[in-house]
């Protein structure tokens, strides 16, 4: 190689790092070069596909009502949820409710048939992932009446309780009790042979087995439990509401069809995917702060 040459080549690499500090200051002003990305990149990827399906959406739904004259337009709508949100909680009588009332009382139901759930299902559960026995007398009723839709069990709830009140706090246990023992048992399943036999060795007591091993290892799975059965116990309760009445978003809903306010129905329908949302986004939260990875040495 002819002196020249080298000569060139060193100073290309002595001139390297100071092109590297150039090109990462650049791009931390938010420009992309050749080869890099820029730090909005991530941000329109995450927010523009939402807002066009929104877009859509809307869209949809502004031409079905310049179809359909009796079809509120998204405009017409969005003015009377302004009205309606504008005083939520008022009272006029049990039937005359604000819409804040109706979404609480639902809520309320959901809250005790749902804990009631979780007392229930979280403990079978475990008692069906330890123990074999246990899990070949939970297996066959599990089979059996999970494919049952929620709504069948209302009329024996209105038997046996004699008030819609609480059949409709019974069909939300019922409904949400079989993920809570399907997953917690299956998470209980899939704890390593390994730790068991650690706590073998070390006599520790079932107990403890369960506390310092089980627990830890299958929180994850139980959460993901729970919010499969928090979604399933918000589409039951606006149904239930529907056929036993009084005070709930579901009646609600019922009640402004039989007054035929079609935009009062489309406000509902937005309450409950909101609520529905909002409640999944809590728990998946929940879930992802108990969520542990492996770390690779």
């Amino acid at each position: 190689m002819s002196s020249t040459s080298a000569s060139a080549s060193a100073a290309a690499a002595a001139d390297a790092p100071e092109r590297r500090r150039r090109s990462e200051r650049i791009a931390a002003q938010g420009v992309t070069l050749r080869g890099g990305r820029s730090r909005l990149a991530p941000l329109v990827t995450s927010v523009l596909p939402p807002l066009i399906g929104l877009a859509l959406l809307v869209l949809a739904w502004q031409i079905l009502a310049s179809r359909n004259s009796a079809f509120p337009t998204p405009q017409a709508t969005w003015d009377e949820a302004l009205r309606l949100f504008a005083d939520p909680f008022y009272r006029k009588g049990p039937n005359d409710q604000g819409i804040g009332w109706n979404i609480l009382a639902s809520l309320k139901r959901v809250g005790i048939g749902f804990g009631m759930a979780a007392a229930v299902g979280i403990p079978l559960g475990f008692l069906a992932g330890r123990f074999k026995f246990v899990a070949g007398m939970c297996d066959p009723i599990v089979s059996l009446l999970k494919p049952v839709s929620p709504l069948a069990w209302l009329p024996i709830g209105l038997l046996v309780f004699k008030a819609a009140d609480p059949a409709a706090i019974w069909s939300i246990f019922i409904c949400s009790i079989w993920p809570m023992i399907i997953n917690t048992a299956e998470g209980v399943r899939r704890v390593p042979q390994d730790y068991l036999n650690v706590a073998r060795v070390l006599k520790l007591s079932e107990w403890k087995v369960l506390t310092r091993i089980l627990l830890p290892a299958v929180l994850p799975h139980v959460l993901t439990g729970v919010r499969l059965a928090i979604g399933t116990a918000w589409l039951v309760i606006v149904a239930a509401e529907m056929l036993t009445g009084g005070v709930g978003i579901g009646f609600w809903v019922w009640d402004e069809w039989n007054n035929l306010n079609v935009p009062h129905i489309l406000i509902a329908i937005g309450v409950i995917g909101v609520v529905g949302l909002a409640l999944e986004l809590l728990l998946v939260t929940l879930a992802k702060s108990f969520a542990y990875e492996e770390v690779e040495a």
